[in-house]
């Protein structure tokens, strides 16, 4: 075994993507040294720091929405260089990433510069979105060649899954593997190689993907807003569809894309396509160029939002949503079924929808050979930078290969198609026809090499039990896997055949009522007997499911109409109990964390022996939002971990966060805020692909107990008795009178403060846990019977929003 380790990252280019990149290297403890060029003195404040450009990024990187940053507080981690003082600092880079403006010429130049810089063994990449690799290449020595290749992020870095990365001829194959296993594992990426095409695979295919929906928007002539709602969620891609997501992007950076198209594929069957839309090219010359100038396809005018009126080049109110019968289309489960009926409709929507769908397959269909090695790349390239939840290939075969492919044949000799090239071969004879399809067990298709290429082989891949799947691969997936101990329609405990047991929950949200319950009690019993340690992960971790939204309340209801709260007693009795139980449990349990993870599930994981969270986990305790507070033992373990981190000074101090989080529902917005909110302790994982959580999770579980594994014994917690309370309620009373929280919020608030404070008792008085929850339990049935409460949940349960009352 050999290690390739990245001590150092060096960027290149502090803009929009450079900036991101190195922000999401330091959310991964990567140092990270960010260069741009150094400022003018006329444009430096006081005519001093030449890294006045750099400086200025880092300060933007704090007010990014979606944030950069997992810990705003980071940002001063980012050392920042200019290209005239500081290019020594290369030789200390492991990698070097260059992310300047899309100039070949301005790259050229840059390259001359840092070449004689950069160490021996250092890989240099640039972050283009559809330039030549290969000509960026040119004028590198064989040695730095060799080394040189494209690695594509997609725009927010920390939050798209894909990279693409784009060897050259000299690119030596351990460069690439290496590069993969640093950013799959490291940074979380979901990693393709791309062949070095303009445009790459993603924005290739996805590009033209939207120049061929405004061709066809034009044509069937549907507006702006439709054509939204139609190829946003109801398709399963990103909910701001087509035009929105063009706003947000930017139709300058569109504009760029589409021409590097029309640039360097002049002989492409689709050329024609390539033309920049007309309205596209109106808006970029007034300037209107989507989010980032206030205008582009949509306008905001004060509250409403407008969009543009292609006849006219106006705005005009918003909000048109596709038909009726088209939206029940694309409700049929059955994708056979659903591309018959879109193929066969009358309506202009559904005519639309068999057309770009018609065109996404002639264009891959034609392509594959030329942008990819494999029709798995193609699909994960969409699903991961272009937010589609089931790839272009994967829709194609879901929906009865040849039939579709047929189909696609009449309409290209009918004239209806973008273009007249004809499909290849392959789509109907050989192996492609046999299977049914591009994927299959053995592998997924090469055009190039008329066979199944089977997955990638690296050891990185070892850490991941259940890789990204593709539709028809046949693998197996963490719903059906291994041995199944038991399982019911809320959990299923089972292993993968080794000593190290896993409970995976079924219900929505993964909430937790009283078949979860039993299930944990059930799974805890077992790993004490036969297993090393219990895992509690969830099948849809990878795929964007919660941890778990919370306790199920809607369970809870019919008992609650029947009996009052003291049918619900014993309920949230069992759930504490529970969940002590997996505390002082004598094997290690490890709550694997990815998404959300809000009330209830807060708890959950906050009463494991350890926790091991995906990067992206929104960790809160967000009870007050439906006019309770937590008691499944969220407060006292927030009690307890103040008097640990007081360490005999003064714990008021240290419970203030506490009490603020749980106050006013505060959720982290990444496991490194939860780190710092109390959510997560010092020593808790943090994993960056959330592949790799189940894997790393056990290693967890069976390093705590071969190390010795004993829970911790039970002991008293001192606490700040009358005078926490006291002070905190005192600030309370000023926000109620000041008109800041509302008499209900004063009261859950106050509560919230009792209980954190330990209640009616001194200041350093001792108490137990169990004193803690019953004081939760109490408070939580006390507010169940209040008015203001029910409507809380009522209007929680009818909209999905909180009231605020």
């Amino acid at each position: 075994m050999t290690n390739f380790i990245v001590k150092k990252v060096a960027v290149l280019g502090a803009g929009v993507m450079g900036a991101q990149i190195a922000a999401h290297c330091i959310n991964a403890k990567v140092p990270v040294v960010l260069f741009d060029l150094p400022a003018k003195p006329e444009h430096v404040s006081g005519g001093t720091d030449k890294n006045a450009i750099v400086l200025r990024a880092i300060e933007n990187l704090k007010k990014l929405s979606p944030a950069p940053l997992g810990n705003k507080d980071d940002a001063a981690l980012i050392q920042v260089a200019n290209y005239e003082d500081n290019l020594d600092l290369l030789a200390g880079c492991d990698l070097i990433i260059e992310a300047i403006a899309e100039r070949m010429d301005w790259k050229h130049d840059l390259y001359q510069k840092v070449a004689p810089h950069i160490g021996p063994n250092a890989i240099f990449a640039s972050n283009t979105s559809g330039l030549s690799i290969t000509k960026l290449a040119e004028g590198f020595d064989a040695d730095l060649k060799s080394r040189y290749c494209g690695v594509h992020f997609f725009n927010p870095p920390r939050y798209m899954h894909l990279v693409e990365i784009i060897p050259t001829e000299f690119t030596k194959p351990e460069i690439s593997d290496q590069l993969e296993g640093f950013l799959t594992t490291t940074l979380g990426k979901g990693v393709v190689r791309a062949k070095d095409t303009p445009n790459f695979i993603a924005n290739r295919v996805g590009v033209f993907g939207i120049l061929a929906i405004v061709h066809e928007a034009e044509k069937f002539g549907l507006s702006v807003d439709v054509v939204d709602d139609l190829t946003g969620a109801k398709l399963g891609r990103a909910k701001s569809g087509t035009f929105r997501t063009a706003d947000v992007v930017g139709l300058d950076t569109m504009g760029h894309v589409i021409k590097t198209m029309q640039d360097y594929l002049p002989n492409d069957p689709f050329a024609a396509v390539y033309k920049t839309p007309a309205v596209l090219a109106q808006l970029v010359e007034k300037g209107a160029l989507g989010q980032k100038s206030g205008a582009g396809f949509y306008k905001k005018v004060g509250k409403e939002i407008q969009r543009l009126d292609f006849a006219t080049g106006e705005y005009v109110a918003g909000g048109a949503k596709a038909a009726d019968i088209i939206a029940r289309i694309l409700k049929e489960k059955d994708p056979v079924k659903k591309m018959k009926a879109l193929r066969e409709s009358t309506n202009p929507q559904g005519q639309f929808l068999w057309a770009i769908f018609r065109d996404a397959f002639h264009y891959i269909a034609i392509h594959l050979d030329t942008v990819a090695d494999n029709a798995r790349d193609v699909d994960f390239a969409m699903r991961w930078g272009f937010g589609w939840n089931v790839g272009p290939f994967e829709t194609w075969q879901a929906s009865n290969w040849l039939q579709v492919a047929n189909w696609v044949k009449e309409d290209i000799d009918a004239g209806h198609a973008l273009c007249n090239a004809p499909l290849p071969a392959w789509v109907f004879e050989g192996p492609v026809a046999e299977k049914g399809g591009v994927h299959t067990p053995e592998g997924s298709y090469s055009a190039v090499s008329n066979s199944f290429v089977p997955r990638s082989t690296l050891s990185v891949y070892d850490r991941q039990p259940f890789r990204a799947p593709v539709l028809g691969s046949g693998a197996i997936d963490g719903k059906t896997a291994g041995t199944t101990v038991f399982e019911d329609e809320s959990v299923r405990v089972w292993h993968t055949g080794d000593d190290v047991l896993i409970i995976s929950f079924k219900t929505k949200m993964h909430v937790i009522g009283e078949g979860v319950i039993n299930g944990l009690k059930l799974a805890l019993a077992e790993a004490e007997k036969n297993f090393k340690g219990l895992v509690i992960w969830h099948a849809d971790a990878a795929e964007g499911g919660a941890f778990s939204a919370g306790a199920d309340l809607q369970s809870a209801l019919p008992a609650f109409m029947q009996g009052g709260v003291k049918a619900v007693d014993p309920i949230i009795a069992e759930l504490q109990n529970t969940f002590m139980s997996l505390k002082y449990a004598n094997v290690p349990v490890i709550a694997a964390v990815a998404g959300l993870a809000l009330g209830g599930g807060c708890e959950l994981a906050l009463h494991a022996s350890k926790r091991v969270a995906s990067i992206e986990s929104y960790i809160g305790l967000v009870e007050v939002g439906v006019g309770l507070i937590p008691a499944g033992g969220g407060l006292k373990e927030a009690a307890q971990r103040a008097y640990k981190e007081a360490k005999g000074n003064d714990i008021l101090q240290f419970l203030k966060t506490g009490f603020t989080n749980a106050a006013t529902a505060n959720v982290s917005k990444s496991a490194l805020e939860a780190k710092k909110m109390g959510y997560l302790k010092e020593d808790d994982v943090i994993v960056f692909n959330a592949y790799e959580l189940l894997h790393v999770a056990k290693v967890e579980a069976r390093a705590m107990f071969d190390a010795g594994f004993r829970p911790a014994l039970p002991s008293l917690i001192q606490v700040t008795g009358r005078y926490g309370w006291g002070t905190i309620k005192a600030q309370l009373v000023n926000m109620r009178d000041g008109g800041f929280i509302s008499a209900h919020d004063f009261k859950l608030g106050e509560m919230i403060a009792e209980i954190v404070s330990g209640g009616d008792v001194d200041q350093g008085s001792f108490v137990s846990e169990q004193w803690l929850l019953d004081m939760e339990r109490k408070a939580f049935l006390e507010l169940l019977n209040h008015p203001k409460t029910q409507e809380r949940i009522m209007g929680m349960m009818q909209t999905g929003k909180p009231v605020r009352n």
